[in-house]
């Protein structure tokens, strides 16, 4: 019987444990120079546009994304880890450089506004999700590219997960990349 009451008393604390906070979501990083895009095992600072880093509760490093596209398949692909702490994307509203964006522009991907079906190409030249703190700033980006503007539950699952022709969404100074 005392065995028991212990035993019920270790489960309780680890069910009320398993539902405390477990405290602020982790701070967006920098991209190291070693960072490797996730899905395409390259460097990050050899892709174009805007990048992406998922945190996760079991990962003290951030997962790598060499385009939102690919962080935001990550995200819907049912086979990946769910333990997500925390999203982040480059806020091209804040960003000088497409290319490659600088440090101190990445935008919490649940708050962003998301350009789509835009003239401009992201990470491995497929279409892109372009991201944006706020929806001034995509709609100024919207005007000259094209596309419209979304929220991050709003994207279309093909748009992230479908096949892409590349030879004829990549501009010329890409093809054969």
């Amino acid at each position: 019987m005392k065995w028991a009451a212990i035993g019920l008393a270790l489960l309780l604390a680890t069910a009320c444990d398993r539902n405390a906070p477990t405290g602020p979501p982790p701070a967006a990083v920098e991209v190291p120079d070693d960072a490797s895009g996730h899905y395409c095992g390259m460097l990050l600072s050899t892709h174009d546009g805007p990048k992406g880093q998922i945190h996760l509760e079991s990962r003290d490093a951030p997962i790598w994304f060499s385009s939102v596209r690919d962080t935001i398949a990550f995200l819907r692909l049912p086979e990946e880890a769910s333990d997500i702490a925390a999203v982040y994307v480059n806020d091209m509203g804040r960003a000088r450089i497409w290319n490659q964006p600088e440090a101190g522009t990445w935008v919490d991907a649940r708050n962003a506004w998301f350009v789509v079906e835009s003239s401009l190409v992201g990470g491995m030249g497929a279409p892109e999700a372009v991201p944006f703190s706020t929806e001034p700033a995509a709609e100024q980006f919207r005007a000259k590219h094209g596309g419209r503007i979304v929220r991050l539950d709003d994207i279309p699952d093909d748009y992230v997960l479908g096949p892409v022709d590349l030879s004829s969404s990549m501009p010329e100074e890409h093809q054969g990349h």
